[in-house]
Formats: structure tokens, C-alpha cells, sequence
């Protein structure tokens, strides 16, 4: 198994924001995390990436414990995040915002590479690579976001409410584009507020409320499940 987390707490000071959560990601995979806002899925996606560090519990990578590792030595493991809210550099343009995500040591042999890559998969970022990323569309900023972590050599990317903000048409894209990225062969943790599309994308999915796994199965298992349509479907 490429990730599994093991009996994860993670407190913001008194709050407890993680209780006793396990999951696993197989490498090729799709795993969609789903719950209601304030359930834990933003907490568990920073605490695999190292921003929060955790009171108990292990984060396996390929074996090796890293809970608790600084964000720059998981980065350069391979483990990409694309945050919540796109957190670009907006007075940069979007080739420097670009290359910025070739820094790590992992990526460097393969920047230029990497950067062909993404704007082929983003023929957009290519037009607009002298221009002030402040100055894009949303769902541009978007991409770029995508498009730093690729040019960092990831081998699993946790997209964290990708679509969020963005128009209907641009959401179909974005989702489109992650499909395509697993299907490439990435691994895939996606939180997302569109809780049909990520299960009918996943090929294992996780429901957190409360900050705890509360149903577990395939894609298309939870999709069937009512407790899930009903609470999350309106169905």
C-alpha cells in the first residue's frame, strides 16, 4: 500500500479535530474523502502533508512512518498537495508560479519536461504565461495550482476542494483533468464538495464526520449507500 494512516488524532488546541482515523491508498488509485465542512477532511489532507503535526497515530509512506515530518522533506517524498482557496502567487506570472513547483530536489532534472507536460495539459497557462497570475480567472488559478504541484514530480497529489468557487462548465473541466491525471497513472486523494462526482471518480471512499471514518467502501458502494444519499445527496 503507497499511504495508509493508522488511529490518527490531531488537536487545534482543545478541539479535537481527527479521532482514531485509519484509511489506506493503494498506488493507481482514486480515494475520495467525503463529509459536511468542519467534518476533518481539510485537518486529515494537512496533516499528511506536514502543515499540522499530530498528537497520535502513523502516517505510513510505503512503509516508513512519517507523521510528524516537516512539509519540505514530505513534498520531496512525492506527496503533492493542491490546497483548498489555490494559494498561487498572484504578482508572479504564471511561469514563475510554475516554476516555483520545479524547486524541490526530486523535480529539478525533470522541470523542463514537466513544464511541456502541463501546458500541454493546460493549453491556457501556456497563453498566459507572461501574465500576473493575480490576474487569471478562477478556474485558471486553478489549473496553475494543479499545474505547480505536477512540475514538482509528485507521485500522489491530494486535491483539497478543488472545485470550490469555480462555474459549473469549469468544474466539469477540472474534474475532467483529475480524471485524466489518475488514469495517467497518478495517485489520487481528492476532497471535494461535489460528493456524486468524487464517488462516482473513486475507486475507495471515505465518509468523516466529527473528524472520524464513519463508512468505508468502494466508490460506487457508498454511492448506493442511503445513509450517504440521504445525507449527502438529498436524496
Amino acid at each position: 500500500m503507497m499511504l495508509k494512516v493508522e488511529t490518527l488524532d490531531l488537536f487545534h488546541g482543545d478541539a479535537q479535530a481527527l479521532d482514531q482515523v485509519s484509511l489506506g491508498v493503494d498506488a493507481h488509485s482514486v480515494v475520495a474523502i467525503v463529509g459536511a465542512n468542519g467534518a476533518g477532511k481539510t485537518s486529515l489532507i494537512r496533516t499528511i502533508a506536514g502543515t499540522h503535526k499530530p498528537a497520535r497515530g502513523r502516517i505510513l509512506w510505503h512503509g516508513q512512518d512519517i507523521a510528524g515530518w516537516p512539509s519540505h522533506k514530505v513534498c520531496e517524498l512525492g506527496i503533492g498537495q493542491v490546497a483548498e482557496g489555490r494559494q498561487i502567487f498572484p504578482t508572479l506570472t504564471v511561469r514563475e508560479n510554475l516554476e516555483t513547483g520545479a524547486m524541490l530536489k526530486r523535480a529539478k532534472s525533470k522541470r523542463h519536461t514537466n513544464l511541456e507536460r502541463v501546458l500541454a495539459l493546460f493549453p491556457k497557462l501556456a497563453q498566459r504565461s507572461r501574465q500576473a497570475a493575480g490576474t487569471l480567472s478562477g478556474g485558471e488559478q486553478q489549473m496553475l495550482a494543479i499545474g505547480r504541484c505536477l512540475m514538482g514530480e509528485p507521485s500522489l497529489v491530494m486535491f483539497d476542494e478543488p472545485s470550490l468557487g469555480l462555474a459549473p462548465a469549469v468544474v466539469g473541466e477540472m474534474l475532467r483533468t483529475i480524471r485524466q491525471l489518475a488514469s495517467d497513472g497518478l495517485t489520487v486523494v481528492l476532497v471535494e464538495q461535489n460528493v456524486a462526482v468524487s464517488l462516482k471518480l473513486a475507486d475507495r471512499a471515505y465518509v468523516l464526520e466529527n473528524g472520524r471514518i464513519v463508512l468505508e467502501g468502494t466508490g460506487a458502494e457508498l454511492l448506493a449507500d442511503d445513509r450517504v444519499r440521504q445525507a449527502y445527496l438529498g436524496l
